[in-house]
């Protein structure tokens, strides 16, 4: 699949309120996030004349080293000035005294024009005797979309200063309304559901909230261009053969981690029984139980290496008991769990039985799935820290997809022991009542504050840049939240079936009946905050939201 490349501009200005971003909502149409708050921003045409003639500034060889690219840099910038003024109708150029144009320019009675293609910028700049500040555009972040979506893009965002004088308007095609807002209410808002940001947005917005002023911005971004983004192809293998991991798979982060020099040494499977050391001192051994709900199986890790720590033996099966004995001697001091569905804990009771180790985690609550043999010798709780051979595991607390949901943090190598609150390549069942939505966004948030380097999850590989998976993580709940409070405002009072086909149109009926549980989920949460009520099963949405 073909990734284009594409830019963005992000508008700055100065208020008496404190510093404030221009987002602009993508029309409701849109094949890709349709009602979406966004920067303005779009595609790079590689054949258009984006006018560097017409650019004063850094020249495009010092502008590409600082983005990594061998030349086009300032395509780039010019792209992104050219895509601000089509869709925000604010043009960042200067006159011929070199100030800043005004609202009444003529150049900004074009902007349909540039927007139909009928005129480029650098024949506005040619006709109006205009030249465009590069240096007052700095280069902020990078983002290329994962794979997945039916569009990717290659972005790089830019940041600037608003010029005086100028107001922003939306395209009314394109774009259906804007909005200057301080970067930290817009997180707020987006958390709270009244609010649709993507996942480069939010990262973005984080960013921009660590500062009081657009100059301060500035400085920052000027002095700390962001690192390179993955894009280098890495070799493995995979069923006994070498192939080539294209960024984005789900090999692709462990086989980089673990043969940086990139050897073609690692394996892009994940094989039951075979021992995989991901750091120092953690084994990742994955249970034979592959499945729909499982993956490849359970990964249980062992943590040490005389004496051992082992992190969710999984279930209880001979050969994967055996081989955690094997790999470890059974010089086993402790087990810890991260929760007790029966693909987790069952195997602790046998490991007890055989070795004599304590078992640390939260007793199961009540249900069908729930492995009520589980019994804790100790019941960590949020912050506690228990010493392993291989370092400090912090306990986080983390109810959503169970309610005795526990995460571990490997504290000296941030790397989160995540169970089945973060998984790879699906997205976790929250199955009511034990399931909590609202608890399991709430838990997603506050991992966020906590060091993280790499994801260990119980079931796939190990994950990087952990704050992008977490981000991404919580956007796709909010933007299906929004689907279901969609669906409920248009069919107010309906049923969980009805409401099911609805909100989850686009995914296969045959799988409806656990999409019904997941948008119980999701309307147990409009519930609690508000904006939803039950009675006598139909749903109703509160008058007054």
């Amino acid at each position: 699949m073909d990734i284009r490349p594409a830019a963005t501009l992000i508008l700055l200005r100065d208020t008496t309120e404190g510093l404030q971003v221009l987002l602009l909502q993508r029309t409701w149409k849109a094949a890709f996030m349709p009602g979406y708050f966004v920067f303005p921003g779009g595609a790079v045409d590689v054949q258009e004349p984006h006018g560097r003639e017409h650019a004063i500034g850094p020249a495009d060889a010092e502008i590409s080293q600082i983005m990594s690219l061998d030349e086009g840099g300032a395509d780039y910038m010019l792209a992104a000035v050219r895509e601000c003024f089509e869709e925000a109708g604010i043009l960042l150029v200067l006159d011929e005294q070199g100030a800043p144009v005004g609202a009444d320019h003529p150049v900004r009675k074009e902007r349909i024009s540039l927007f139909k293609g009928e005129v480029s910028l650098a024949e506005l700049c040619q006709k109006h005797s205009l030249t465009i500040p590069l240096d007052r555009v700095a280069y902020l972040s990078h983002w290329i979309t994962p794979p997945g979506p039916p569009r990717r893009f290659d972005t790089r965002f830019f940041v600037a200063a608003a010029p005086e004088g100028q107001g922003a308007s939306h395209d009314g095609v394109e774009t259906i309304d804007h909005v200057w807002i301080d970067p930290a209410q817009a997180l707020e808002e987006h958390r709270s559901g009244k609010r649709l940001l993507g996942l480069p947005t939010i990262r973005t917005l984080r960013v921009l909230s660590d500062f009081d002023t657009t100059a301060a911005v500035m400085r920052y971004a000027h002095a700390n261009p962001p690192e390179p983004y993955p894009s280098q192809p890495w070799p493995a293998i995979r069923k006994g053969k070498p192939v080539t991991l294209e960024p984005g798979s789900p090999a692709y982060d462990e086989a980089a981690k673990l043969d940086p020099e990139g050897e073609g040494s690692t394996h892009a499977e994940i094989v039951p029984g075979e021992a995989v050391e991901i750091a120092a001192g953690v084994v990742r051994l994955t249970a034979p139980n592959p499945g729909m709900m499982t993956g490849p199986g359970t990964n249980t890790y062992l943590l040490g290496h005389e004496r051992f720590t082992v992190l969710d033996p999984g279930p209880d099966d001979p050969v994967h008991i055996d081989r955690i004995l094997e790999l470890t001697g059974g010089m086993i001091d402790q087990v810890v769990v991260t929760h007790t569905h029966i693909d987790h804990s069952p195997g602790t009771a046998t490991l007890k039985q055989r070795t004599g180790c304590r078992a640390f985690g939260g007793p199961a609550p009540a249900g069908a799935s729930q492995d009520q043999s589980f019994e804790p010798d100790d019941q960590p709780q949020h912050g506690d820290l228990i010493v392993t051979e291989a370092g400090l595991l912090k306990v986080l607390h983390t109810p959503g997809h169970a309610s005795n949901h526990l995460c571990y943090l490997l504290v000296d190598q941030e790397l989160l022991f995540s169970g089945d609150h973060i998984m790879q390549g699906s997205t976790v069942v929250i199955n009511p009542p034990d399931g909590d939505m609202k608890t399991y966004i709430e838990s997603l948030y506050e991992l966020l504050t906590e060091p993280l380097n790499y994801i260990a999850p119980a079931h796939g590989f190990l994950m990087a840049r952990p704050e992008a998976v977490i981000d991404y993580l919580i956007t796709h709940r909010l933007s299906r939240e929004h689907k279901v409070a969609k669906a409920l405002k248009e069919l107010s009072p309906v049923g969980l079936k009805d409401l099911t086909a609805k909100a989850y149109d686009d995914v296969p009926v045959a799988i409806h009946g656990l999409a019904a549980r997941s948008a119980l989920a999701h309307l147990l949460k409009l519930e609690a905050d508000g904006r939803a009520r039950e009675e006598d099963g139909q749903w109703f949405r509160n008058d007054h939201t």
